[in-house]
């Protein structure tokens, strides 16, 4: 049985408001209320594949503290642009 894409959404969003680590939360649960209803089939797969990772290591990547896989690279490169004002690094 395959998932419906309301389904698909309801459940990208809730894994990313309740990851574990708050900061997490407003970072991926942010972006996700902001663009998870007009992304295309590409963005969502690149986004539960950001959800698959390890808060710390997110955290560090999204922020500029680590350098992310290059397979994430590119939404964590949009994640981290589009949360500045969550990361505190300005508007």
């Amino acid at each position: 049985m395959s998932e419906t894409a309301e389904t698909r959404l309801k459940r990208l969003r809730m894994r990313a408001w309740h990851r574990g680590i708050k900061e997490m939360d407003l970072i991926l649960g942010g972006w996700a209320d902001a663009n998870l209803a007009t992304a295309d089939a590409a963005t969502l797969d690149a986004f539960e594949a950001v959800l698959a990772e390890a808060d710390h290591d997110l955290y560090q990547w999204v922020s500029g503290q680590a350098e992310p896989p290059a397979s994430l690279a590119p939404m964590i490169g949009r994640l981290s642009a589009e949360m500045q004002p969550t990361l505190g690094r300005g508007a």
